[in-house]
């Protein structure tokens, strides 16, 4: 496709007037696609995102994602994080609703997106934020944040993935409060159990790549999560795609039109939440290059399962 940025794409899909500011069109945006389910027939496949922020999968694999919502019976989401950066619950109860938002879009459903369906429940004993949009289930375990670095934020006692699994902490606490994974294998296991539950459906995960080669220079978070799937491969029948993360900034452009806008739009449901709060928290408007440049590439490796 040809090489443009975000803003000429939300311009061509009249999301961005002339000044470069997003318009009120963004609260109304559907990806205008066919909706296809398929039976829930044994063998089939069930995705699984399992990712550390609320805007990881809309960044780095949104395309993918609205294709497979499409075409598969179920599909889940997993947030390791609260995505808080060291702030209060203002902000991270907004990024999980800003998350849902671009569910919403990214399975072609129409009207308000915010009738969504949640409640808590338990998992070997942690509870859990479960949170259903059409055909997915979103599933909020609220760890903080590790920062960039994963060395963590003061607010929440410079708990991390990271520090976790180095051993430098014993335990990792939800931001509130909700449960405690007493060391990695706790949250390991955990996660396995909302990845391969007891349906007839096999799960294919999708998560950001771990390799440092592979992927250089991406938040430690992002890097965890990989980390974490590929744990859990080890015990598990699993097979895993993983992602490109912060990297893409130095790939090149392989997407279609259509792609990028199917992407761009997924993104947008999330921007257009999170500014409904606050308009300083525009994900878009703190990088515009960056997230220009991750409409326009998705790439990805397969691990097949054993």
């Amino acid at each position: 496709m040809t090489n443009c940025g975000l803003g000429d794409l939300l311009r061509t899909a009249g999301f961005l007037n002339s000044r470069g500011f997003l318009t009120a069109t963004c609260a109304l945006i559907t990806v205008a696609l066919p909706v296809r389910w398929l039976s829930n027939q044994s063998g089939a496949l069930r995705d699984v995102y399992v990712v550390a922020h609320q805007d990881d999968w809309q960044l780095f694999m949104g395309d993918v994602a609205a294709e497979n919502l499409r075409s598969k019976p179920q599909s889940r989401f997993v947030y390791l994080t609260a995505g808080d950066e060291g702030r209060d619950s203002t902000y991270w109860e907004t990024r999980e609703r800003a998350a849902l938002a671009s569910t919403h879009v990214a399975a072609g459903l129409v009207g308000r997106s915010d009738s969504n369906s949640c409640a808590a429940i338990v998992v070997r004993q942690h509870e859990i934020r479960r949170c259903s949009v059409g055909n997915t289930d979103s599933f909020f375990l609220r760890l903080p944040d590790g920062r960039r670095n994963g060395a963590g934020f003061s607010r929440y006692h410079n708990q991390s993935m990271r520090r976790l699994l180095a051993r430098k902490i014993t335990a990792i606490t939800a931001v509130d409060g909700s449960a405690t994974y007493q060391g990695w294998d706790d949250l390991v296991s955990t996660v396995g159990e909302l990845v391969d539950d007891t349906s007839d459906l096999t799960a294919l995960v999708h998560t950001t790549d771990p390799s440092v080669a592979v992927n250089p220079h991406d938040h430690f978070d992002h890097r965890m999560a990989g980390l974490l799937i590929a744990e859990l491969r080890k015990r598990e029948n699993l097979a895993v795609r993983y992602y490109v993360g912060y990297a893409l900034a130095t790939r090149a452009d392989n997407r279609s039109n259509e792609q990028a806008r199917v992407k761009t739009a997924i993104f947008l449901a999330y921007d257009q939440e999170m500014m409904r709060v606050n308009k300083n928290w525009s994900a878009y408007r703190e990088h515009p290059a960056f997230y220009s440049e991750c409409m326009l590439r998705t790439y990805v490796r397969t691990l097949r399962a054993r």
